[in-house]
C-alpha cells in the first residue's frame, strides 16, 4: 500500500521521493500559487467539480493562467485510482506561478511538470493527518483569535486576494501554532467589528434550533464547499440556511458550533475560550446531514 501518490498534470505517476520543484519556483519562494484540498472517500474525490471550480476561481483571482480543467480531472483521476479504495486520503491540487527563471527550465521540465504557460501543476494524495479522527469523533477544543481586519475589506481592497484560497497560509499555520501553545486544537477568526469570519482551515456554522448560519462571502471568507453540501442537504431536510454575518457572542449563545472542512468533514466545538460547550440532541443529525451532503457530490459513475 502506498503512503503518497505524486502525478503531474501530464498524467505521469511521480517518485514522491524524488525532487520535484525548482529552486527558484515562486510558489517556494513567494507563496505566488493557490491549492484545494480535497478528502478521498472509496477511491473517490469528494465534492470534486466544486473544488476544481474553486481552484479556477483563485487562479483568476491571481491573474495565473486559466487552469486546463480537462487535465486536471485526468491527473486526479490517476492518483485517485493509484490510491485505492481501502482508505481515505488527503488530495491537493497545487498551482503555482512557475520558476521564477522560467525562460531555463529544461524541455524535459515544461512537458511534464510545467504547462505550456510554464505554471507549476501536481497533484498529490497522502494519509489523513490522525487529527481528522479524532475532531470528528470527540470534537474539537477553540479560541477566538482577532484577525486584525474588518468585514468591509474584501470589497475595498480586492488585491489582498481574501477569498481566494492561496499557497500563503504562514498567518494560518501560526495562528494553529499559537492555539496549541494554549492547548486548544484550533481557531475561529474575528474581524475588527467583533464579527465571525473563519477559522485558518475551516468555515465557521452555527445552529440554533433547525436554523444554521454561516458568514458570507462577501466578509471576506473561503467559500466552504463541506458547509455548502450541508446547506444543501439541510435545506432537503426541513433546515432554515443562512448566510448572514454574526458576532463572537453569539457563539456562546448558539446551541452549537461546528468547524467544516473538506478533510474533517464536521468537527462540532466543544470548548470555546475555555467554556465548554455541551453537545446538542440534533449533533448526530448534522454529522450525518454532511456526510450525505458530501455523498451527493460524487457517484460511482464519475471514476
Amino acid at each position: 500500500m502506498v503512503d503518497r501518490v505524486l502525478v503531474t498534470l501530464d498524467g505521469t505517476v511521480q517518485d514522491p521521493d524524488a525532487p520535484l520543484l525548482s529552486a527558484d519556483d515562486i510558489g517556494a519562494l513567494r507563496g505566488d500559487g493557490v491549492f484545494e484540498t480535497i478528502l478521498v472517500r472509496e477511491g473517490k474525490p469528494c465534492a470534486f467539480e466544486l473544488h476544481l471550480a474553486r481552484l479556477r476561481r483563485s487562479a483568476q483571482a491571481l491573474d495565473l493562467p486559466d487552469p486546463d480543467l480537462g487535465q486536471w480531472r485526468s491527473a486526479v483521476e490517476i492518483a485517485a485510482k493509484e490510491w485505492g479504495i481501502e482508505r481515505e486520503g488527503q488530495l491537493r491540487l497545487v498551482l503555482t506561478r512557475g520558476r521564477e527563471s522560467a525562460a531555463a527550465a529544461s524541455p524535459v521540465t515544461s512537458g511534464a511538470l510545467s504547462g505550456p504557460d510554464d505554471s507549476t501543476a501536481y497533484v498529490l494524495v497522502s494519509p489523513v493527518a490522525e487529527r481528522v479522527g479524532k475532531a470528528r469523533a470527540e470534537g474539537v477544543s477553540v479560541i477566538t483569535l482577532p484577525r486584525g481586519i474588518s468585514v468591509e475589506l474584501a470589497q475595498n481592497a480586492p488585491w489582498l486576494l481574501m477569498g481566494a484560497k492561496t499557497l500563503s497560509y504562514a498567518v494560518n499555520m501560526s495562528a494553529l501554532r499559537f492555539a496549541a501553545r494554549q492547548n486548544a486544537d484550533d481557531v475561529i477568526f474575528t474581524s475588527t467589528e467583533h464579527r465571525v469570519l473563519e477559522g485558518p482551515r475551516s468555515t465557521v456554522v452555527i445552529q440554533r434550533d433547525k436554523q444554521l448560519l454561516t458568514a458570507p462571502a462577501r466578509s471576506g471568507v473561503l467559500p466552504g464547499i463541506t458547509q455548502r453540501a450541508l446547506f444543501a442537504e439541510a435545506e432537503r431536510a426541513g433546515w432554515d440556511c443562512k448566510y448572514r454575518s454574526f458576532f463572537t457572542a453569539d457563539l456562546i449563545t448558539a446551541e452549537s458550533v461546528w468547524l467544516l472542512s473538506s478533510m474533517t468533514l464536521a468537527a462540532r466545538v466543544n470548548s470555546l475560550d475555555g467554556l465548554r460547550m455541551s453537545a446538542p440532541d440534533c449533533a448526530p443529525e448534522i454529522v450525518e446531514l454532511v456526510n450525505r451532503g458530501i455523498a451527493r457530490t460524487w457517484s460511482t459513475a464519475d471514476w
